[in-house]
């Protein structure tokens, strides 16, 4: 066996392996499946290990002691397997055949008893069809996945065309891969895409959304972002974004984080647009208000930003928002790690309401929350005002006057 199924079969966590030797026993062929075996092979550390085996749900079910039928209508039970700290989740999902797949996402049957072979032809993508026995310790790779990862290709498996009509999230899929993986798309894989898009107009926004995240945090983002461009994915679904090739370059720059980069996807749009944008893919609040805020604020800040510049921008968005600023702006991260330290709102202030109030001789009123504001904006271009003396100094004797009269 050469190193790279010893590594793959060292890296098979042990309560997979039972699981794989429980059914086994019984009779039934079980084997590690998918993205793991695929990890494993590339020398990354899998997170997720699913098991396939010819046994159906309800023999599954039979043979452990605490399961869960997550998903037992398309074949798949979590068995909760090992024991203390080792205890994992293990998927595993009877081999099964398909119907066809009127709502481009899922099948509108599902046959179980195929064989394994059968089962892993109607996988999306060749590198992704391989099966490890780790009982037998013999690998199932009859599409030639190990050539692919070996030439570092993303093919799909059998008919392109087909696989995407089945599932249009496939197509997403297809250029997440390459991003994450660094891999190369086939050809004839890409040429099917622009024929597909029909398929993936109907899958949920939301899980559109999942994958794209994910491909933004990719090694090779902009590569995938550049396939998608020309196949029209991000024609569908990303139709507000015009200027690319910047954007190229920014989503390569920025931290590999998905809400920076999508920030620096959509840098040239306006904000209005990006808000549109984000509520259609099912962005969370938060993360759509970070980006719309870093859209807003960073087209027009010069390379030469002030400290006061930087302070005021801060006042506006929060202190929250400055190492977001500060990553897609490394130029200023140093100011802008000076401009969180200081003062930027009433809260900031060495004088407080109640103290205005005092100094002033005024209760609560409309002049109390101007006089605070005018304050606010003294500490902003002077952080070093900011002390009590100086402060009730200030309001007695240049902020008193503007006041309206009491």
């Amino acid at each position: 066996m050469d190193r790279d199924l010893e590594r793959l079969d060292g890296l098979v966590p042990p309560p997979v392996r039972e699981v794989c030797q429980e059914l086994q026993a019984a009779g039934h062929q079980a084997v590690t499946v998918g993205g793991c075996v695929r990890d494993a092979l590339l020398g990354r550390v899998p997170g997720d290990w699913d098991v396939a085996t010819s046994a159906a749900p309800a023999e599954v079910v039979a043979r452990f002691r605490r399961t869960i039928p997550t998903g037992i209508q398309h074949g798949t039970v979590t068995v909760m397997a090992g024991r203390g700290a080792d205890r994992l989740a293990v998927e595993v999902t009877a081999f099964r055949g398909e119907g066809a797949y009127s709502d481009a996402r899922r099948p509108d049957e599902v046959v179980f008893g195929v064989p394994l072979e059968e089962d892993l032809a109607r996988r999306d993508f060749v590198v992704n069809a391989i099966a490890w026995d780790p009982i037998g310790r013999r690998l199932h790779d009859p599409f030639g996945g190990r050539g692919d990862l070996a030439a570092r290709l993303l093919r799909a498996v059998g008919d392109p065309a087909a696989r995407f009509y089945e599932d249009g999230l496939r197509i997403v899929r297809a250029i997440r891969f390459v991003a994450v993986l660094d891999f190369a798309l086939d050809p004839a894989t890409e040429a099917a895409i622009p024929g597909a898009l029909a398929s993936l107009a109907r899958v949920s926004r939301e899980r559109v959304r999942v994958e794209l995240l994910k491909l933004l945090v990719g090694a090779a983002a902009g590569r995938a972002l550049e396939i998608g461009r020309r196949t029209g994915i991000l024609a569908q679904v990303l139709p507000e974004l015009a200027a690319f090739a910047p954007a190229l370059a920014r989503v390569e720059a920025a931290p590999a984080d998905g809400v920076l980069r999508t920030a620096a996807l959509l840098l040239d749009l306006p904000p209005g647009h990006v808000d549109l944008a984000l509520r259609r893919l099912t962005y969370s609040n938060a993360d759509r208000e970070r980006v719309v805020a870093l859209v807003r604020e960073l087209p027009g800040l010069p390379a030469g930003a002030s400290d006061v510049d930087l302070r005021r921008l801060l006042a506006r968005t929060g202190k929250p928002l400055a190492p977001d600023l500060a990553a897609l702006r490394p130029d200023l991260a140093d100011g802008f790690a000076a401009a969180a330290q200081a003062p930027l709102a009433a809260g900031d202030l060495a004088l407080k309401g109640p103290d205005v109030m005092r100094i002033l001789g005024v209760d609560p009123g409309p002049a109390v929350g101007q006089a605070i504001r005018e304050l606010v904006a003294r500490v902003l271009e002077d952080p070093a005002l900011n002390t009590a003396a100086t402060l009730e100094r200030l309001l007695r004797d240049e902020v008193a006057p503007g006041l309206p009269p009491r």
